[in-house]
């Protein structure tokens, strides 16, 4: 046999040793009076086997003090075991009980198990908090009563809705008990390969923890998005303020800072519409940005952004001060609007899209705009070769715009959306990048700063969101 092959077969060799163990504890085919602790009532004899790596292990829990193997209690002394729905190792150890060790947590690159065992404990507290576990696990329980109702889909629309919601949750719940098991399992191969003095397979399970703290990280941040919406693709807005081709550039140059945001993290863009300036830049553009948590990770950009530099556009040199406002609106998707469009409501307007010129002209009335007549809200799009598809785009905003409005006027959340749009002034701002004299870009809500503006101008927006959603999470369950 190669050496190759011998290796990979003791390495399953020991993992089969090991699952078949931690089956044998918990396989409800043998009886436990007292359900609360891993007890096992049997009668065994086993194999003394000199050469068994795996025998030393086993027998020192299977032998009982009167050495006759029955009536054997496995890690039955140890505090803290794990109650009949909570996940453990095989000796008893919980991830609560790994957060009353309080290990230390160091840096990832010390290869110490106990601080990523403790590490991840922690980021899987925090994502509980974030997620109000108990309140989560009470809804999951009413919608699972709901969806066995006999008549449940006699209303299909509202059975939908519950069974996504149902499925949203249920994945949430899973999710999170599957990094628990993941953290006990290896925690005990890590005891499990000390025992037996396995390098090998010490240092594979560390990797693999290290692996998982990091991923935990990344859902600490999707644990802040638990709004009615979060989960949903969304619609950016970016409009030039007062200033000119100054501002029409700052514009530009936000809305390139969010297609490369968005490109960053998987996300799929679509321009809706695009109001290019009379010299440079934009005055206004709309994009689709599709992708799970869009809107939720979207949300905290909302606001006026403003820019401090030279400008290219001025001769003698000066510094400007320019703004641009952003807006963010959820594309709920899901047949469950709030406002039902009437078409004696509409008023459709066609005219010739715009672009570079030359061959790229439009020789045909293809672009619509269409204006909500009771609200004034308008919505266009120019993007689409024919004007039935451009129609349906246009159409598409507009009714999540008007759902934006009736959700705000609902919940009394109308500064989101209107203000951001409509004050785009000093004062306003929620955010300053400067180019120069030096180089900075600052959070005004979060005091959180970085001095490369030119790597957020390429998407690097994550830890800013982080931070917003972070305090605003923290704000709201004071």
């Amino acid at each position: 046999m190669s050496s190759s092959l011998l290796k990979t077969s003791r390495g399953t060799w020991r993992h089969l040793k090991f699952f078949s163990l931690k089956w044998f504890l918990s396989n409800p085919l043998h009886p436990n009076p007292n359900p609360r602790t891993p007890l096992l009532n049997f009668n065994c004899s086993f194999h003394q086997c000199k050469n068994d790596r795996f025998s030393s292990f086993s027998r020192r829990q299977l032998d009982s003090p009167s050495g006759s193997g029955e009536n054997v209690r496995f890690f039955g002394s140890q505090v803290g075991l794990a109650q009949p729905d909570e996940p453990s190792t095989s000796d008893g150890l919980t991830v609560e009980g790994i957060i009353r060790n309080n290990w230390s947590v160091l840096d990832e690159s010390q290869s110490d198990w106990r601080s990523h065992a403790s590490s991840i404990a922690l980021s899987i507290q925090l994502i509980k908090k974030r997620l109000k576990w108990r309140k989560l696990l009470d809804s999951i329980e009413v919608l699972s009563a709901e969806l066995n109702k006999p008549d449940i889909w006699e209303d299909a629309v509202k059975a939908g809705k519950l069974s996504r919601e149902h499925g949203f949750l249920t994945g949430k719940m899973e999710e999170v008990r599957a990094f628990e098991q993941e953290l006990l399992e290896h925690i005990d191969m890590i005891k499990l390969a000390q025992e037996e003095n396995d390098k090998d397979l010490e240092l594979e399970s560390l990797n693999a923890l290290m692996r998982v703290r990091r991923s935990l990280k990344e859902k600490e941040l999707e644990a802040l998005l638990s709004g009615e919406h979060d989960s949903c693709s969304c619609y950016i807005e970016v409009q030039a303020g007062a200033g000119g081709t100054e501002s029409n550039d700052w514009a530009s140059m936000v809305m390139q800072m969010y297609k490369l945001w968005a490109q960053r993290r998987g996300y799929e863009v679509t321009i809706v519409d695009e109001m290019p300036g009379e010299v440079a830049g934009i005055k206004r553009a709309t994009i689709k940005v599709d992708g799970e948590n869009a809107f939720g990770y979207a949300k905290a950009e909302v606001g006026v952004h403003r820019l401090v530099r030279i400008s290219p556009f001025d001769s003698a040199k000066r510094r400007h001060t320019s703004f641009a406002a952003v807006a963010v609106i959820p594309i709920v998707g899901d047949g469950s609007t709030r406002v039902k469009i009437n078409e004696s409501d509409l008023r459709i307007e066609r005219f010739r899209a715009g672009g570079a010129g030359g061959q790229h002209a439009n020789t045909t009335d293809s672009a619509v705009r269409i204006t909500h007549i009771p609200t004034g809200i308008t919505a266009s799009c120019q993007n689409e070769r024919s004007q039935h598809q451009n129609k349906a785009s246009a159409m598409a905003v507009l009714q999540s715009r008007l759902d934006q409005l009736e959700m705000a006027r609902q919940a009394q959340m109308n500064a989101q959306h209107t203000q951001s749009l409509t004050d785009i002034s000093w004062g306003n701002q929620i955010r300053t990048y400067v180019l120069q004299p030096y180089c900075m870009v600052k959070d005004l809500r979060t005091n959180y700063e970085v001095s490369d503006p030119y790597s957020v101008l390429e998407g690097d927006l994550d830890d800013f969101i982080l931070k917003y959603l972070s305090i605003s999470f923290d704000t709201a369950n004071k």
